[in-house]
């Protein structure tokens, strides 16, 4: 029988909510070792989502795994279709990956196997973690605590993209490492303009649906590994952006702010455009200046107002609000 559209989507979705739940972690590579497929067990125990590392080479994001077993293995999948499970006498902790929400813990030991399949012809290449270190012990809590675990999950449940928790976690270390290697740490605050109106004319359903489009855009548009892309609250997201000063971050903030506009989402009636806008605040660490979480988001927000006081759909630095 033909599967319909409708239940086509249906599926797709009741799969992506499946694999989600997956105690363990899966990605999907691409003929280039681009990843094309990130379920959320990774999210926490690496500190990055989905959204970051969609597109990106396996070996971009993790950069220790080249030259390792587990590229030979990829490779070899892609290839020639061959299935491995990497030895565990090679290397106990093959991917950088830590107990969830421990970010300076040790690294958890691993089971890893590699395999292929075809898509519509095109090779593609599954590789599975399983976390074997203390698993009787994990496996009681996932039964005992899941509630618990959930609410400590670094994930926005709408929009896919870090959370707040997560923000201010990445804030203070990104913070606390630019400071002790003497460098810059960049801060964007974005909101999206006359929301409420857009709730009111659409309804929340829509709403939700505008949050997501524009998390996503965020976070397509920050591109490398280390960038942060959060939902602050509400219909507010934040950037944080180590390594990167002022001009920079306004030349970023530019970037955000036109290609959200380029989507032409329709907007409520009486909206500053016809199509969803951002407003943008900037602020920057810099040598002993806004050296504190509170400073520098304290900083942002005044530039984002100023944003919004100035007429939306812009971008303000601070020191020009």
């Amino acid at each position: 029988m033909i599967t319909s559209k409708p239940e086509a989507a249906d599926s797709a979705h009741l799969a992506a909510r499946v694999l989600n739940l997956v105690s363990g972690g899966v990605i999907v590579l691409d003929a280039d070792q681009r990843i094309v497929l990130w379920n959320s067990w990774l999210t926490p125990r690496c500190g990055r989502a989905a959204g970051r590392v969609m597109g990106h080479s396996l070996f971009e994001v993790f950069p220790t795994l080249r030259g390792s077993r587990i590229e030979t293995a990829v490779l070899a999948a892609l290839a020639d279709d061959t299935a491995t499970a990497i030895p565990q006498s090679e290397h106990r902790s093959p991917f950088p990956l830590r107990a969830a929400g421990s970010f300076d813990g040790p690294l958890i030991e691993q089971a890893v196997s590699v395999s292929s399949f075809r898509e519509d012809g095109e090779p593609f290449c599954l590789v599975e973690i399983r976390d074997i270190s203390g698993a009787n012990e994990r496996e009681r809590r996932l039964l005992d605590h899941a509630e618990s675990l959930r609410a400590r999950s670094y994930v926005d449940g709408l929009t896919g993209i870090a959370n707040r928790r997560y923000f201010d976690v990445a804030l203070d270390r990104e913070l606390r490492r630019a400071q002790r290697l003497g460098g810059t740490l960049s801060l964007l605050l974005t909101d999206i303009d006359s929301f409420k109106a857009y709730n009111d004319h659409f309804g929340h359903q829509a709403g939700d649906t505008c949050l997501s489009a524009v998390a996503q855009a965020l976070a397509t548009r920050l591109k490398r590994p280390a960038d942060v892309a959060a939902r602050y609250g509400g219909e507010e997201f934040a950037a944080i952006l180590p390594d990167t000063d002022a001009l920079q971050a306004r030349q970023l903030a530019e970037n955000i702010r036109a290609y959200v506009a380029s989507l032409n989402l329709p907007h409520a009636p009486g909206a500053v455009r016809p199509y969803v806008t951002l407003s943008i605040g900037v602020a920057s660490m810099d040598e002993g200046r806004l050296g504190e979480a509170k400073a520098l988001i304290e900083a942002a927000d005044k530039a984002l107002y100023a944003a919004k006081r100035g007429g939306r759909d812009r971008v303000v630095v601070d020191g020009e609000a």
